[in-house]
């Protein structure tokens, strides 16, 4: 086969879930919450894809781009990208400001909490996408499950977490921030059944519904990551489960039943259409 599987990992969160899927395993063998699958593949791969389950609010938090992440010795820093899956009444995601902020203004805020206030909250619902570039400060709200395609690095500066007793990364995290509104780019549709929903500098994403037959486009030193949203996604024959994550290492054709649907996504700032 021209792509495989990749293994999943549970991770526990204080802000995650215990009614995760089933799909993901019972739960047991863990003493908390559910908040992040992770799935996996060499530890220097440039991407990295997780699912997300929340019960709470997130900490208000920000990543570094790649430069300012090499001068603190990690490999690169973190463009992440989210597709909503399931979302609550009311559910919402923080995501930038209204207006840009100082690093004074945005400094006072984190200290007195303000920052939840000025934040600016978008209402979500399945099928929401967003891409949120390095330096952009956000929060992940409450009531959600979401896939999450990011920057392969575990690196994260807190500027806010609600009272929970986690350590806080205040001046990193306002060295990486850009602290003003989110620019958001309406998807590219390419035809009925393929669109782009980001070409950011770092990670560009596909949409594919069925029914139809898609080449991707993947190689070995340019991998795609597959995620199947629906069921009725399959490789050669072989299905595809919602809730799995593959990778494509050559060109390979991907068939979609009616109602399929599949993000597909590689690094860099262009999809390969």
């Amino acid at each position: 086969m021209s792509i495989r599987q990749l293994p999943s990992r549970a991770i526990e969160k204080v802000w995650g879930r215990i009614d995760v899927p089933t799909s993901f395993g019972d739960g047991s063998g863990f003493n908390g919450p559910i908040g992040e699958i992770w799935f996996e593949d060499r530890h220097d791969s440039p991407l990295l894809v997780k699912y997300l389950f929340t019960s709470q609010k997130l900490s208000i938090q920000v990543h570094p781009s790649d430069d300012q992440a090499r001068a603190s010795g990690y490999s690169r820093g973190k463009d992440e990208a989210w597709y909503v899956l399931s979302a609550e009444p009311d559910a919402v995601i923080g995501a930038g400001f209204a207006a840009a902020l100082s690093s004074d203004d945005l400094r006072a805020a984190a200290l007195d909490g303000s920052i939840d206030a000025v934040m600016t909250w978008h209402p979500v619902k399945p099928g929401d996408f967003f891409y949120v570039p390095a330096g952009t400060v956000h929060a992940i709200g409450a009531g959600l499950s979401l896939l999450e395609i990011q920057q392969n690095v575990d690196l994260t500066y807190r500027l806010f977490d609600y009272g929970r007793p986690r350590e806080l990364q205040l001046e990193q995290g306002l060295a990486a921030s850009r602290p003003g509104p989110i620019v958001r780019i309406p998807a590219n549709v390419v035809d009925a059944f393929r669109e782009v929903l980001a070409e950011g500098a770092k990670i560009a994403i596909e949409r594919l519904r069925g029914p139809s037959v898609q080449e991707m486009r993947a190689y070995a030193d340019a991998p795609t990551w597959l995620m199947p949203i629906t069921e009725g996604c399959a490789n050669e024959g072989v299905e595809m489960p919602a809730g799995t994550v593959w990778l494509a290492d050559t060109p390979t054709l991907i068939r979609l039943g009616p109602d399929a649907c599949l993000l597909a996504a590689c690094a860099g700032d262009k999809a390969r259409l």
